[in-house]
């Protein structure tokens, strides 16, 4: 995959940027053992972003469709949404739209979808994200049961301590956990995250841990990761001053605020409608 750098990769979508890391990463994922032969094509979408950060990744397994998202501060409950919005542009980009008005039955890649969490906060070994969870109750109209779409994300903590076992099956997985829970452990040690990603490169470096790759990209690791993580830091920080506002205030400015922080999540207009009594008109010119 050319690595576009009009955008801000992540360390994790330069590190899993060839098809034989990604056969390896999905095979540790999946718990099997994916024969060679079995073509595997990157079509990450170049102009989905969060952040102006690049931090997923999305892939053809023959017949499947697998769409990975790294994540760090906190779990976004909004990932099942995301990632349908997401295959849905993936869908509209390897199938030409005559297809779908053809009297015969069209065959489509199965999608899966995977979030892998290495944020600080405690979190399971693994959880499961519904998009069901997302939609509207429809109780008061007499509906019940099971809605017609579903899609389901697979939340793993890739942190150390956590699904170790699975973490192992893919080298450069291991390589990655290993230099976050450095780089954090350094952080702490030191008080300084700058000086806490250095002395992880030269720690990881220097015993083995993904050296090749940090000997190549230790400057651009150490900006890319720098960066994140106050991003991260930044985006918390917001969202919940925001919110706090919103809750003990109640002040119509409070609530502007949980908007544009729940925009630059990816939530649409109309659940933010729901989520802050906004009108509709108010939140599309607080997102332009």
């Amino acid at each position: 995959m050319d690595v576009n750098r009009t955008y801000k990769d992540s360390v994790f979508s330069l590190l899993f940027n060839d098809p034989e890391t990604l056969r390896e990463l999905y095979c540790a994922l999946e718990g099997i053992a994916l024969p060679p032969d079995v073509p595997i094509t990157i079509n990450t979408l170049e102009g989905v972003l969060f952040m102006e950060r690049v931090n997923d990744i999305s892939f053809a397994v023959a017949n499947k469709l697998v769409l990975i998202l790294e994540h760090q501060s906190t779990v976004n409950p909004n990932m099942p949404l995301r990632c349908l919005l997401y295959l849905a542009r993936l869908y509209e980009k390897i199938i030409d739209n005559k297809d779908v008005y053809k009297s015969r039955l069209l065959a489509i890649p199965r999608p899966e979808c995977f979030v892998l969490y290495n944020g600080a906060a405690d979190y399971p070994d693994e959880t499961r994200l519904q998009l069901s969870d997302a939609f509207a109750d429809v109780k008061d109209l007499g509906l019940a049961g099971t809605p017609d779409l579903e899609l389901a994300v697979r939340v793993i903590n890739i942190n150390k301590g956590h699904n170790e076992e699975l973490v192992k099956r893919c080298e450069k997985l291991e390589g990655y956990s290993d230099f976050i829970g450095k780089a954090r452990e350094y952080e702490k040690e030191l008080g300084s995250r700058e000086e806490g990603v250095k002395a992880a490169v030269k720690y990881c470096v220097s015993h083995g841990i993904l050296r090749d790759f940090l000997e190549l990209h230790s400057s651009e690791v150490f900006n890319m990761l720098f960066t994140e993580w106050n991003w991260d830091d930044a985006l918390a920080v917001r969202f919940e001053e925001g919110r706090e506002e919103g809750r003990e205030e109640g002040r119509e400015e409070g609530m502007e605020e949980i908007a544009r922080n729940a925009l630059m999540e990816g939530l649409s207009a109309e659940t933010i409608q729901k989520i802050t009594g906004l009108d509709i008109e108010a939140i599309r010119h607080i997102a332009q």
